[in-house]
């Protein structure tokens, strides 16, 4: 039997995150997800005849975004310490979060 906390908790969980028709979304195609409590972004990712959505990206954050000419030298710092950091993962490719976050958001 489920306790009051664990039946709360589904209920919340199961209102704040809708469900994506997987079927309906376009592959390799990341878009935004507003409504989506915690992450920023969701994309089917496809390769190899396999398909998997990911969801990436803390709803909220300030990313570094694409290099810009005059960028700071604190955005070019984040931007490096991210990509150095999730290094590994961004190279498994596009079956990962990484590869996507480091695609779209840095």
């Amino acid at each position: 039997m489920l306790g009051i906390p664990t039946l709360l908790y589904l209920l919340w969980s199961s209102n704040m995150a809708k469900q994506v028709d997987k079927k309906a979304m376009a592959c390799n195609k990341p878009k935004r997800t507003s409504s989506h409590p915690k992450k920023s972004h969701i994309v089917k990712a496809c390769e190899g005849g396999k398909e998997k959505i990911i969801r990436f990206g803390e709803q909220g954050a300030s990313t570094a975004g694409k290099p810009k000419s005059g960028e700071s030298a604190k955005m070019k710092a984040k931007r490096k310490s991210f990509k150095s950091r999730h290094g590994k993962n961004i190279a498994k490719g596009k079956m990962s979060a990484a590869y996507w976050a480091d695609k779209v958001k840095w």
